[in-house]
């Protein structure tokens, strides 16, 4: 099996079918812009701190670094790539000015690993690897989101967890800090480690994974990303994005009928239906109050007739009957009161009929709904 990296494991997560289509099928999605202006400002973090000694790059080297390595693709205009591209010097701007006081070297810079956990090999790069004076590793991967990340985002990111696990073996040096460095606002996000435990999860997590790609289980889940530039691949949006309408076959399962004829149909008498159901219940509860008023048992129409009765519910109460079957040995079969099979004990020829009449006479109503029976009046007649 091919190696697996956090993006793999995460889109599975989201999609497996979406996996399979881009990875197993080798399906490329379209040029996306976000994607694109976020690698510009990642190449250009990374030339600012892979340096082989201090100091680090000035700022005009940066910016001729990031106009030289600008990626365009997936903008939707020139007008909108102009824009992007002027936001990222800015931001660009800001980074070097606060990274360039104190500059310290990192331990590593876009740093490729590979792990191994139980057979399943586990690659990716960490963006940078910081020493502390503690002498332990700090992990910072830089992110381009537009929202800054909460404590909750930090503690669920998986990423970061298999970065610790990656550095960990890698330079056999404890993880203290993880960060998530949201460059929109140059501003680091930290969190404490995660535990052995939580490692542990992750590792049985990977396995997970890597099992049901191994058992080629590529279900298709709608997410929040759906639909995806595979759509007409998906059997969520096929119908839809697909473009292709089949022929009628000599059965036709919707009866000549076009889908999107029958969707729209489909809804429109569910609606009415939820319309009549309303209208239904409150005339019936109209009838139910008018027997009641007037003391009725039956009401007319010109052609039908409804009769009107209170049903009752006949049941027993747990306590009574337990003193009365627990000392005969008959309490378990019916396993605590279970009203159905307390019936069937009452009309068992084994059971002792002094008993049964004992019990008959627990009998007590639990409940009484009204109930309406519909007849002809020509039946009647």
């Amino acid at each position: 099996m091919k190696p697996l990296s956090y993006t793999q494991i995460s889109l599975y997560q989201s999609c497996p079918l979406c996996y399979k289509l881009q990875y197993i099928d080798g399906l490329k999605p379209k040029d996306k812009w976000y994607f694109s202006f976020g690698t510009s400002l990642h190449l250009c973090a990374e030339y600012f701190f892979k340096v082989k000694v201090p100091p680090p790059p000035s700022l005009d080297e940066l910016l001729q670094f990031y106009e030289q390595n600008w990626l365009s693709g997936g903008y939707e205009s020139a007008e909108e790539e102009t824009k992007y591209k002027a936001y990222g010097r800015e931001i660009l701007s800001k980074f070097w000015e606060i990274h360039t006081v104190g500059f310290r070297m990192p331990v590593a810079v876009e740093r490729m690993f590979y792990v191994d956990i139980e057979g399943v090999k586990l690659t990716g790069y960490i963006d940078r690897v910081d020493k502390l004076d503690s002498g332990g590793l700090a992990i910072v991967d830089y992110k381009t989101n537009q929202e800054l990340f909460t404590q909750d985002d930090l503690e669920k990111s998986l990423q970061l967890t298999l970065y610790q696990l990656a550095a960990q073996e890698t330079w056999q040096l404890p993880v203290e800090r993880l960060t998530l460095y949201h460059l929109r606002s140059n501003t680091p996000c930290s969190c404490a480690p995660r535990s052995e435990t939580q490692l542990e999860e992750a590792r049985h997590l990977v396995l997970e994974v890597a099992e049901n790609i191994a058992e080629e289980r590529f279900p298709a889940v709608e997410n929040q990303y759906c639909p995806c530039d595979f759509a007409e691949h998906c059997p969520y949006y096929r119908q839809k994005y697909g473009g292709i309408v089949p022929e009628p076959k000599e059965t036709d399962i919707l009866r000549g009928m076009a889908v999107d004829e029958a969707v729209e149909h489909y809804i429109s008498l569910q609606s009415q239906i939820k319309e009549l159901q309303l209208k239904f219940d409150e005339l019936k509860q109209m009838i139910i109050d008018f027997c009641q008023a007037e003391g009725l048992n039956r009401v007319y129409g010109k052609e039908h007739a409804i009769t009107y009765k209170l049903v009752e519910k006949t049941g027993f109460g747990e306590d009574e009957v337990r003193a009365l079957l627990e000392p005969e040995g008959l309490w378990q079969q019916v396993l605590s009161l279970d009203q159905s099979k307390l019936k069937q004990l009452a009309t068992d020829e084994e059971v002792a009929k002094d008993i049964k009449d004992k019990l008959e006479a627990l009998k007590q109503v639990v409940a009484t709904s009204p109930r309406l029976w519909v007849r002809r009046l020509i039946e009647e007649e």
